[in-house]
C-alpha cells in the first residue's frame, strides 16, 4: 500500500482540542478525515456537534459505536451513579478518566486509516492540560505510535499539536486558525453536555475557562 503524505485522520470528539486539531490538520494536510467515537459518554450530543463541525470544515466525517469501552470499567463520564470529582484526587487520577479511551480510539483510527491508505493521525492530547490522565502523555503517545506500527507492518505518524501547550496557547492557535469563534461557540467540551462555555464548574470546563480568559487578558 503506497503512503499517502497529503492526508490525515483526525480523532475528532467536537471538543475544543479536537475541533482545534482539525483546522491544524486542514492547514497541514490536502485532504482530511475525521472520526468520531461512541463510548457510552453521558455527554454524547459531542457526535453530532462533531458532525456539524466537520460538514462545516468540509472533512469527510465518520463514527464508530465502541460502547464496550464505557462498560469495562468505572468513571463518571459513562456511568451515571457515580458523581463526578471537580478535583484531580492527590496521589492519583480523577474519576473522569476512562481507563484506554485512546489506546482504543487510536488503535481503532489507526486500523481505519490503514483500509483507506492513511498513515497520518492527529490527536488533541496534551501533557501539559493533561489532568492526570495517563493515555495523554507523550510517552504513551509515542510508545503506542512504536506498538501500532509493529502490529501493522506500517508507518503510521501520531501528531499531537497540542502536547506541549496549554490551554491558553490552544485558544491562540484557534486564534491563529481563525475558528476562535466557532470553537468557543460551537464545540461541546463540558461534561455534563453543556455546549460553548459550558455549565462552568466540571472539570472540563473549568480548564476551558482559564484557558480563554488568561488567552484574552494577553490579547
Amino acid at each position: 500500500m503506497n503512503m499517502n503524505n497529503d492526508v490525515a485522520l483526525v480523532v475528532f470528539s467536537g471538543g475544543q482540542d479536537s475541533t482545534t486539531c482539525l483546522f491544524w490538520a486542514k492547514r497541514q494536510f490536502k485532504k482530511v478525515y475525521a472520526l468520531s467515537f461512541l463510548y457510552g459518554q453521558k455527554h454524547r450530543q459531542e457526535v453530532e456537534l462533531a458532525r456539524q463541525i466537520a460538514a462545516k470544515a468540509g472533512v469527510e466525517f465518520d463514527v464508530m459505536d465502541v460502547s464496550f469501552i464505557g462498560r469495562l470499567g468505572h468513571n463518571s463520564l459513562t456511568d451515571t451513579s457515580m458523581v463526578m470529582d471537580q478535583e484531580k484526587p492527590e496521589g492519583g487520577v480523577p474519576n473522569t478518566f476512562v481507563p484506554g479511551r485512546n489506546l482504543f480510539f487510536l488503535s481503532i483510527a489507526a486500523v481505519y486509516a490503514r483500509e483507506r491508505g492513511i498513515h497520518h493521525l492527529v490527536t488533541g492530547v496534551s501533557q501539559t492540560d493533561f489532568s492526570g490522565y495517563p493515555d495523554c502523555r507523550d510517552a504513551f503517545i509515542r510508545s503506542l505510535n512504536v506498538t501500532l506500527n509493529l502490529a501493522m507492518d506500517e508507518q503510521f505518524v501520531i501528531h499531537t499539536p497540542l502536547m506541549w501547550i496549554d490551554k491558553a496557547e490552544t485558544w491562540a492557535l484557534a486564534d491563529e486558525l481563525g475558528v476562535l469563534d466557532l470553537v468557543r461557540n460551537e464545540t461541546l467540551t463540558c461534561y455534563n453536555g453543556i455546549p460553548g462555555d459550558g455549565c462552568g464548574h466540571c472539570p472540563a470546563c473549568k480548564l476551558r475557562r482559564e484557558g480563554l480568559e488568561k488567552y484574552l487578558a494577553s490579547k
